[in-house]
């Protein structure tokens, strides 16, 4: 294995504080230090951006065994998936149309997307929803701090949270499909009021409502700390592992009416399915902060971190001609075989590490944040072929490239108070970027290295009175291609993107309502899209599209009508749309591509009405009913608005049923019972589409992923 030196950088987040530094505090007077990182990166109730907050009792009212997507599936301008099609396993997410390569995702501040495709897979860290404590969503570019990739919106999860006492929790579910989750957590309070420990076991499994959608999912939580009046020290271990059968490949467009659950992976193999063709990987994520306040005016937390990633996918793949693995072709007696059956493992191998860093100062009426951030990935691609019926070697290894990206960034931010209730807020980011390149499975001598380097300015103003707030905003940033775009060639590496965001809110907080308007346009220059189009050595990579625009208006209100009625409701209108665009499509009779061009099409998954809807009654004192509605509008799996390339829109309702109770030793014992998708709705969450040209005929071939009709969720929720 290789070895791995970890230069541990180190990061200074801050924290405000109008608190004299004076020895008659008591150290539960400082527990403040137990989100320091929180007030570093996200973004603070003045500042001029456009917000979601979740709190740890709203994440476990969710939390039943779902991947994380599926707990933000109700917020403003959201759109879920699942492989699976029951929201166990893999899943995606859309915020504004932004797919998830573009969605910034920290934990506890500390970058988690995927480094290479930018991609966030929550597969990896099972049920990190029962660890986290509170969540921030920003739409749109978002503060600078809140990671350096944001490109449309983020995500920020934070665990470091302080129990003050001793706990232990058993949270069980079991629903449709053979779903099960299995959840164990204790924590020892404060100790020696200095040390506390908390920990967690998860297990989660599922059939899955696609055929053989199979998910086996384990993790495991650890956070240490120590604590006194001024700092803090944590260490953070969050491990999962994942074992899930292939359901990447979608259903047919022609089967969905006659067999919507069909599978296509494994079918390769004559037979039965082959039994193995799963995605397998571990990933283990090391952290340790410290914070420490060194008086009433600064503030600062360190931060270092290491994520370990190991695993591979097996498939069985027939048919395979020996020449695409770089071995001859095999003679038995007089005859030439030119190829075999066979199965093969695609590894990666990765290091991901590297520090976060700020240092803030807040007196009066000046809040001034410096900071930045660093981090390395260091990862290895390798494939072997474990198994074939003939002419290969033992274990024979027939691809392996490694790759090298370095990020660093640093960023300047000011909040000023301006009297008369206006608040001034000004960010300036400096990014770079280097990647290296050695080699892609299908082009092994095609080796990469470049460099970025992105200036990202954000400026606004808000205003605030009581529980009324409105604010402007403008925030510019630019992001690198992804690894397989530089598939494309070095004479055709795509330019980056740059987003240009414009913000105007206003929002009213507080009982009995409250409400937020959002109005947005987000601009961008360069934007990457599929096309089609084949690049110099063979591969279909993304293009840049010149000009494209998203322009919405975000709706949001709640309202507590009765004490034992309340209601919230969102809603985002939009229209996404792609100036020019040049269609490629593959035309088999003449080797060669067709062109078609369009002006004003829709961006690809960005619909233009998606709503959510809760209705929740009390009608006894520890009992719950709460209907939730989600509407997503049309989607379309192409930059073309061809109507035979889309996802109907569809409306989808679920019901929930909760109890709890305390009783003896029993400090809390939660009920919970939820349908989803009540009344049966047949709908797909997902897809794509392949166009081509043959016998003189255009033939469109669309895949989907649908989601499971009516299915169900009971879980006993035991807290001692």
């Amino acid at each position: 294995m290789k070895k791995i030196y970890l230069i541990c950088l180190f990061a200074a987040t801050v924290h405000y504080s109008n608190a004299q530094d004076t020895t008659s505090h008591s150290l539960t007077d400082t527990l403040m230090l137990e989100n320091i990182e929180i007030t570093s990166i996200r973004a603070a109730d003045k500042a001029p951006f456009t917000k979601t907050d979740l709190n740890k009792e709203q994440i476990s009212k969710l939390n039943l065994g779902q991947d994380l997507p599926f707990v933000l599936n109700q917020t403003p301008s959201v759109v879920v998936n699942s492989d699976a099609g029951n929201g166990v396993g893999y899943t995606g997410i859309h915020i504004r149309g932004t797919d998830a390569s573009r969605i910034n995702v920290t934990l506890n501040g500390i970058p988690y997307n995927d480094a290479e495709s930018q991609g966030t897979y929550f597969v990896d860290i099972p049920d990190i929803s029962s660890s986290v404590n509170s969540i921030q969503i920003q739409r749109g570019v978002g503060t600078s701090s809140n990671g350096a990739g944001a490109f449309g919106a983020t995500i920020n999860l934070s665990t470091n949270e302080v129990n003050k006492k001793k706990y232990l929790e058993l949270d069980n579910s079991y629903g449709s499909f053979n779903t099960w989750k299995n959840t164990l957590k204790l924590g020892t309070g404060l100790m020696a009021n200095h040390f506390l420990l908390d920990a967690r076991v998860s297990k989660i499994s599922s059939d899955g409502y696609i055929d053989r959608a199979t998910s086996d999912l384990r993790s495991l939580f650890l956070s240490a700390a120590y604590l006194d009046k001024k700092s803090s020290l944590r260490f953070n271990l969050i491990s999962g592992k994942e074992k899930t059968y292939q359901a990447w490949y979608g259903v047919p467009e022609n089967m969905l009416d006659s067999d919507r659950t069909y599978n296509p992976a494994g079918t390769e193999k004559p037979g039965a399915p082959y039994s193995n063709e799963t995605d397998n990987y571990i990933q283990t994520h090391y952290q340790l902060f410290y914070d420490h306040r060194v008086n009433s005016l600064f503030s600062y937390n360190i931060a270092a971190f290491l994520s370990r990633g190991k695993g591979y996918y097996e498939e069985y793949r027939a048919d395979q001609y020996f020449s695409d693995y770089n071995l001859p072709n095999l003679i038995e007696n007089s005859d030439t075989i030119y190829s075999t059956d066979l199965i093969r493992r695609l590894w990666l191998d990765n290091y991901f590490y590297g520090s976060i860093f700020s240092l803030q100062y807040n007196k009066n009426k000046t809040r001034f944040t410096f900071g930045g951030g660093w981090n390395e990935y260091d990862g290895k691609h390798y494939d072997i072929v474990t198994w074939s019926q003939k002419g290969f070697p033992a274990d024979y290894t027939y691809f392996n490239a490694p790759a090298q990206k370095n990020d660093l960034n640093f960023y300047a931010k000011v909040m000023q108070t301006l009297g008369s209730g206006f608040t001034g807020f000004l960010d300036l980011q400096q990014r770079f970027v280097n990647y290296s390149i050695k080699g892609f499975e299908s082009h092994p001598d095609l080796f990469v290295k470049k460099n970025y380097s992105f200036f990202n300015p954000k400026a606004g103003i808000s205003y605030n009175k009581k529980d009324f707030q409105t604010y402007l905003s403008f925030s510019v940033a630019a992001k690198e291609p992804n690894r397989d775009d530089f598939e494309a060639g070095v004479n055709q590496i795509p330019k980056s993107e740059i987003l240009y965001d414009l913000e105007l809110g206003v929002e009213k907080k507080g009982e009995p309502i409250n409400y937020a308007v959002t109005f947005y346009y987000m601009y961008y220059h360069n934007q990457l899209v599929q096309t089609g189009k084949i690049n110099d050595v063979g591969s279909y990579t993304r293009t840049n599209a010149p000009e494209s625009y998203r322009a919405g208006i975000e709706l949001q209100g709640s309202a507590v009508v009765t004490k034992w009625f309340n209601l919230f409701a969102n809603l985002a209108l939009s229209q996404n749309k792609i100036k020019d665009f040049t269609e490629y499509i593959d035309d088999y009779d003449n080797n060669s591509q067709k062109q078609n061009v369009y002006h004003n099409t829709d961006i690809s998954f960005s619909p233009d009405v998606v709503g959510a809807a809760g209705l929740n009654f009390i009608p006894l004192k520890n009992a719950e009913i709460n209907l939730e509605s989600k509407y997503v509008g049309r989607q379309y799996l192409d930059n073309t608005s061809h109507l035979s390339r889309s996802i109907d829109p569809y409306f989808v309702e679920n019901v929930r049923l909760a109890y709890h109770f305390k009783k003896n030793i029993l400090k809390n014992v939660d009920l919970i019972f939820q349908v989803n998708n009540v009344f049966n709705k047949l709908y797909v969450s997902n897809g794509y589409t392949y166009n081509y040209i043959y016998g003189g005929t255009l033939s469109v071939e669309n895949y989907y992923f649908p989601m499971a009709g009516t299915n169900f969720i009971a879980a006993i929720n035991i807290k001692l």
